[in-house]
């Protein structure tokens, strides 16, 4: 991470690292391709390093704040209905069922979260974080999507939701701890592999990721301003924040339009060719 800044590269430099860092994590968050992938890999290749998870999951609260506005309405309908279900005990309401199944669906990775977090120091640095690694579980999930995009059966829909199918989604989102698997590509299989419609597992992954990627965000945000204390270090990562909140919404609202008349099958294609490339650039390197 201390190597990503640098005094030697300029202001002007430095904000345009951070603005290309977020439109890589604004693009690829809410796909099933990894952001954490594409940000650990894409900057190496740039000759800037490996920027840290410090500044990746900063560069995530500009994508919880586009997931915020884009589905303002449905949120402000999940809490009213959830505030009026513990006030009323009105159990069967869709907006409330959904509402829990998020705090349900969010509770397995937060913990598996704050374990990491607390019990491995070293996990920045693991062999999860190296390049095969993320070759090799890019490759795998390729693999799971392209199963649950055959065999899932694609009847059920939000209104549908059950408190099994939240905490399997949930357990498959503790997944994408590992970088490479995809917040979003995990949370998808998952859901297809549950029966859900496409349209409608994208929309509850994105949902469901607002608490996990929030929490992760607030977490690093100490460690990642304690690196940047003066402005000319500061203001580069709001740079990269911003752009991570305009390329975030671009991207929820074309892969929601996306799925309405398409497959997954493009993702599979690509989240293959990654984990090949990366494999094969890494093993010439060697």
């Amino acid at each position: 991470m201390t190597d990503f800044i640098t005094t030697d590269s300029g202001f002007l430099e430095n904000c345009w690292r951070y603005l290309v860092l977020g439109i890589i994590q604004g693009i690829t968050e809410f796909l099933p391709i990894s952001s954490t992938a594409h940000l650990k890999v894409l900057p190496i290749l740039f000759g800037w390093g490996d920027p840290g998870i410090s500044i990746s999951a900063v560069l995530q609260i500009g994508s919880v704040l586009a997931v915020f506005l884009y589905f303002r309405s449905d949120l402000k309908a999940i809490f009213r209905s959830v505030a009026l279900k513990v006030k009323k005990r009105e159990l069967h309401n869709e907006q409330s069922r959904l509402g829990f199944g998020i705090c349900l669906g969010t509770i397995p990775i937060l913990t598996a979260g704050i374990i990491i977090k607390v019990f491995w120091a070293g996990f920045e640095d693991s062999f999860l974080r190296s390049i095969p690694s993320i070759a090799l579980i890019s490759i795998l999930m390729s693999v799971l999507l392209g199963l649950a995009e055959k065999n899932g059966m694609r009847w059920k829909s939000l209104d549908r939701l059950s408190k099994t199918d939240s905490l399997l989604i949930g357990l498959g989102q503790v997944l994408a701890l590992i970088p490479g698997v995809s917040r979003s590509g995990i949370t998808l299989t998952t859901a297809l592999l549950c029966g859900w419609k496409r349209q409608d597992a994208a929309r509850f992954s994105f949902l469901l990721g607002i608490p996990a990627i929030l929490f992760a965000g607030l977490v690093e945000t100490k460690a990642a301003l304690a690196t940047q204390v003066e402005v000319t270090n500061f203001l580069p990562l709001i740079c990269g924040i911003v752009a991570s909140a305009v390329t975030s919404w671009i991207a929820i609202d074309w892969f929601l339009g996306y799925l309405q008349k398409h497959s997954t099958w493009n993702f599979v294609i690509y989240r293959l060719f990654f984990g090949i490339s990366l494999l094969s650039w890494w093993w010439s390197i060697q």
